[in-house]
């Protein structure tokens, strides 16, 4: 007799549920593996790629670029920049998102400018009030005098003590987002003459200690640093909208002037933009290798004609290779020779009382000696602030300078120097131009941060006045002039003699 236990149907039901629920399990953990196995291998596989970055790039031909100004042969030996990579193609990059950006790091080895860089834009940084102890201080690489100016209670003490107010930084933030509202999508300013344009503009935000790391006129200072330094890149160096028009060398040296200025910043404070240094620098040795026999530089960079330039062109060329000797980029000798001869030029075209003119010591015209306080300024920013052209330069501004924003004395570019040259020379000198100008200036801004025209509709005293009248390129102008005008008070050290 055997006996044989039988199993309920109960039973046999939840032995097939244990056992189907069994292979499900299996089933799942083999998917999860081979998941958990395809995921490891993408990890591997895409740590050698770089992560995505929110910027455009655009490729251009070599073979198409301008040809229109072929470069002359050079006069000194300089060290050139390559334009373009082994390929006929450079990749050039244009920011798409500019908030928070990331920008590629390339490493450049360039020296810290020096302490007293205080030309066009001294500081770094942008509007903020720093606590003490540098904590969450964006700018705290920066030492000494310059950092100062990147605190808008440092601006304000700066402004009240040397002649400014309050209404002066209003001014000069109104000018700056009305600057913002109107910039193009590719990163300039106006239908015309647009890399001049875009320079003054850049230097103004500069002036303010606006840099890519602003809160907000970082988008606007990227934007305008990646345009001319893509037109740089583009032609070898040359920065224009229009090598035909014998005028372009105003736009190259204002553009080289800003960009120099944007590179010291952006390396004094690690902001990587590609090719910025490399376009810096041919375009300071195109200034370089292109100076006319006489000392200044000529229309269209013409060094065999018998004009030989002029102060008006020279003087933006002056100012241009000061910025860039702060770079780093160059030796500090490679500019020697070409600013004693520069500076010579302006010697010689100073009249007995003072004034100087564009070509000699003769007036231009009715107009006056236009370019004094350029010259005075030129000499200030080489280390020559006690030379005699700069005493009696001064003396001539003090005698002769008239400022009148609603009649024939608004001559803007005449007094976009004056103010410069005169708050260096600081005391009365100083008291007396700040008088003069301060409170006319700040009357005749709109509502909407620009300037009104000049002159109240009729003629100025001024020569080739193109900041004058209703166009988009004389309103940004003129704004540009003023903005550049207000930022004198923390831009410059009264007195200092440095440059």
């Amino acid at each position: 007799m055997s006996l044989h236990a039988q199993l309920s149907p109960e039973v046999h039901k939840r032995l097939a549920d244990q056992q189907r629920n069994t292979t499900l399990t299996s089933i799942i953990v083999a998917v999860l593996t081979v998941l958990f196995l395809a995921l490891l291998f993408m990890s591997f596989f895409f740590k050698s790629i770089d992560p995505p970055i929110a910027l455009i790039e655009t490729y251009v031909d070599r073979s198409l670029t301008d040809k229109v100004h072929d470069t002359p042969e050079a006069r000194r030996v300089a060290e050139r920049v390559p334009s373009s990579p082994v390929d006929m193609f450079s990749k050039m990059l244009f920011p798409q998102k500019l908030s928070n950006i990331a920008i590629p790091s390339f490493e450049i080895d360039v020296p810290d400018p020096s302490a007293d860089f205080e030309l066009g834009g001294e500081g770094l940084g942008g509007d903020n009030d720093f606590g003490e102890g540098d904590r969450g201080d964006p700018y705290a690489a920066i030492s000494g005098d310059i950092r100062k100016r990147c605190s808008k209670a440092d601006r304000l003490s700066r402004l009240s003590n040397n002649g400014g107010n309050e209404r002066c930084e209003d001014a000069v933030m109104s000018s700056l987002r009305w600057l913002k509202k109107t910039q193009k999508s590719d990163g300039s300013w106006c239908g015309e003459n647009q890399v001049a344009m875009t320079g003054f503009a850049l230097l103004a935000y500069l002036g303010h200690c606006e840099t890519p790391n602003s809160e907000e006129f970082g988008d606007a200072v990227t934007r305008a640093i990646v345009y001319l330094t893509n037109i740089s890149m583009n032609n070898n160096g040359k920065m224009a909208n229009d090598f035909k028009d014998r005028h372009w060398c105003y736009d190259h040296s204002i553009a080289t002037y800003a960009l120099a200025e944007a590179a010291t910043f952006c390396t004094k404070l690690d902001i990587n933009i590609p090719n910025l240094n490399k376009s810096v620098r041919a375009a300071g040795d195109w200034i370089l290798e292109n100076q006319h026999n006489s000392g200044s530089w000529d229309y269209g960079y013409d060094r065999s004609g018998k004009r030989g330039g002029d102060n008006s062109i020279g003087l933006w060329h002056i100012q241009a290779l000061k910025a860039c000797k702060y770079t780093g980029l160059w030796e500090e000798r490679d500019f020697t020779n070409s600013i004693r001869s520069a500076l010579a030029y302006i010697k010689g075209t100073q009249a007995a009382s003072g004034g100087i003119g564009y070509t000699s010591p003769q007036p231009h015209n009715d107009k006056g000696y236009t370019m004094t306080g350029g010259g005075v300024l030129a000499f200030q920013m080489w280390g020559k602030g006690h030379d005699s052209l700069v005493r009696e330069g001064a003396r001539y501004i003090r005698k002769h300078a008239k400022f009148d924003y609603h009649t024939a004395n608004a001559d803007l570019y005449r007094h976009y120097y004056h103010a410069q040259a005169m708050i260096n020379r600081g005391g009365d000198e100083w008291h007396f131009y700040n008088n003069l100008f301060r409170d006319q200036l700040l009357n005749s801004q709109s509502d909407e941060g620009s300037w009104v025209d000049v002159g109240g509709g009729g003629k100025l005293n001024a020569v080739a006045a193109q900041y004058k009248g209703g166009s988009a390129k004389a309103l940004h102008y003129r704004t540009c002039l003023a903005t550049l005008m207000l930022e004198v008070y923390y831009r410059f050290l009264p007195a200092t003699g440095v440059r």
